[in-house]
């Protein structure tokens, strides 16, 4: 194993182009790659443009490339588990998903076939290693508005030993300057927004061109009377306002789905506030498995700010979050990531939350 080589994740995009630089100007043998991940048209990353920009980028920094195809892994683990999530009642991240089940894994697989050390990314934050316990932790990315770490909770300790995040030290400006400086074709490109798989953000006509039945049914309040129709649960999400089609006195939002009895629950802003929160296969990263409770700052959401509480472990990958403040719209299928200081403790996947 060549411990001064890297193999490089490469979307196609600036961010992986920056950490394919900054890495080669540190002394590694940089060898970039691009994931293929998904096959359903143009759009999206994983596009050809977006292997063929990764390629030139590769050309131009003297760095060999390879294009891998893990098209199948990712139908089963990311793309099945998105619609299952939605056919559920749930909202999922599939970025998160595709982290756990898909992208590291793959990397590491296709790294130990050519012998190469470590692996890297363009994502914004920062890996290092405690000396007092010697465990390897994620941390956030310096640059608070980019970071990255609340997608990234469920690494484990052995692809944080060989994993190397260059941004996490950068901010976005810094990078595309950076790629300006070194001629990167890929300097200006726009950052992906969407999920890779629906890249013009439409989820309903997804879930239907995956089989998935949008079955209409009642609008209800928390006392359970009959308020309107729905057109299908995957049409809505917990804090939404628009588009809900109901005539009343005040506004009104979703806040929760039950797919049991396929209504959608509304009520009024106050009731939208959940103190209490569980998630469900949680990992622990820069902590070791924890037993009694601890103190930390969470999100529940990936572009909130964190919130301070207290995080119970209740056993079997179960955790119990009680906020100091209630946090407005916690989403079933969302993630719950704690966090020490800058350090991830861990994450896992909301199931529930109340009051």
């Amino acid at each position: 194993m060549k411990e001064n080589k890297v193999l490089v994740g490469m979307s196609g995009g600036v961010d992986s182009a920056a950490a394919a630089v900054l890495l080669g100007e540190a002394g590694y043998e940089a060898v970039g790659c691009t994931l293929r991940l998904y096959d359903g048209g143009e759009g999206g990353c994983c596009s050809l443009e977006d292997v063929e920009d990764a390629r030139s980028i590769c050309r131009r920094l003297g760095m060999d490339f390879f294009a891998f195809n893990f098209s199948d892994l990712f139908r089963r683990a990311v793309v099945d588990d998105f619609v299952s999530a939605y056919q559920a009642g749930r909202t999922p991240n599939p970025c998160i998903q595709c982290n756990r089940h898909v992208k590291f894994a793959a990397l590491l697989r296709r790294a130990d076939e050519l012998e190469i050390g470590h692996i890297a990314t363009g994502h914004y934050a920062r890996v290092d290693r405690d000396p007092a316990s010697g465990r390897w932790r994620l941390l956030r990315g310096l640059d608070r508005r980019k970071d990255q770490s609340y997608v990234l909770y469920p690494l484990t300790q052995g692809q944080l030993s060989r994993l190397l995040l260059p941004l996490g030290a950068y901010d976005k400006a810094s990078v595309r300057a950076l790629a300006e400086a070194r001629g990167l074709c890929n300097a200006r490109k726009p950052d992906s927004q969407d999920i890779c798989f629906v890249p013009d953000g439409d989820y309903p006509a997804f879930l239907r061109s995956r089989g998935t039945q949008l079955v209409p049914g009642d609008f209800v309040d928390s006392a359970g009377r009959v308020l309107g129709r729905h057109r299908g649960l995957p049409c809505y999400t917990a804090g939404q306002r628009r588009g809900l089609g109901v005539s009343a006195d005040r506004p009104l939002y979703v806040l929760r789905k039950d797919a049991a009895s396929n209504t959608v629950v509304l009520g009024d802003e106050a009731e939208l506030y959940s103190r209490t929160v569980w998630a469900e296969g949680f990992n622990w990263v820069s902590l070791p498995p924890q037993e009694k409770p601890i103190e930390a700052a969470a999100k529940t959401r990936y572009s909130q700010s964190e919130a301070s509480g207290v995080l119970y472990p209740e056993g079997d990958g179960l955790v119990r979050m009680v906020f100091d403040e209630p946090q407005r719209a916690v989403t079933a299928g969302q993630s719950l990531v704690c966090y020490q200081g800058d350090a991830v403790a861990g994450g896992g996947t909301i199931c529930r939350a109340v009051p």
